[in-house]
């Protein structure tokens, strides 16, 4: 008896259809993974494609332009007791939602530990720092644009790129911790009313996948356009 025939009689598929059969069924890859995890993780794919355009255009344009960049240590410094310090506001931001990560993963744990009270808190903490950075972000747009005279179109600093691409990206990037934090706060509320006793808690998992990408989008924003 032929292999093709071996094959029908036990059901297989060969070749591609058979290895797309195969992987589809299979346990540890697709039927342990809760739908609305998946879901958030494609979500985040499709996130980081955006993401890498935008950052990859920025350096493109930064490498291209013939007019010098903006000094940004200059731009982005704060002006404390008369000594110029660069980048201060930057560092804060970057450490407040860097320890925003922490109390997420902090309270992912209590979550599935069925603790209620300690990852509704956690949750708050993190929504709190959420809209701490953005408020310090509101703060940085509002020096860049009333105190420095800094455009999406020009600026007196060097190439115009700058303002256009500042903006975009870091506008793009605040809208997701705005809705991030608007996110923890409607899960956290839920998760104290008690309304995920039946799911195992997957969901403050799921908000903090989402958040952690928020995180980690931030450090490389951070990486190239604060310290390039």
């Amino acid at each position: 008896m032929s292999s093709q025939a071996i094959s029908e009689a036990s059901g297989e598929l060969e070749g591609w259809d058979g290895a797309v059969d195969d992987f589809s069924t299979d346990q540890e890859a697709f039927k342990k993974v809760p739908w609305g995890k998946s879901m958030m993780w494609i979500f985040l794919l499709s996130d980081t494609f955006i993401f890498s355009c935008f950052l990859i255009s920025y350096m493109t344009v930064r490498m291209s332009t013939t007019v010098p960049w903006p000094p940004t240590s200059e731009i982005f410094a704060l002006t404390i007791a008369g000594q110029h310090v660069p980048l201060l506001l930057i560092a804060i931001m970057t450490f407040i939602l860097i320890t925003s990560s922490g109390t997420m993963a902090l309270a992912v744990n209590f979550g599935y530990r069925r603790n209620r009270k300690v990852t509704f808190w956690l949750m708050f903490a993190t929504a709190v720092l959420g809209a701490s950075f953005v408020g310090l972000q509101a703060f940085e747009w509002t020096k860049l644009i009333v105190d420095e005279g800094i455009r999406p179109w020009a600026n007196d600093f060097g190439a115009a790129q700058f303002g256009a691409t500042f903006f975009m990206i870091t506008g793009f990037h605040g809208m997701h911790v705005t809705v991030g934090v608007i996110y923890l706060l409607i899960v956290a509320t839920r998760v104290l009313r008690g309304k995920y006793e039946h799911t195992d808690y997957e969901i403050v998992e799921i908000t903090g996948l989402y958040w952690h990408f928020v995180d980690l989008v931030w450090v490389f924003i951070f990486a190239f356009f604060y310290l390039w």
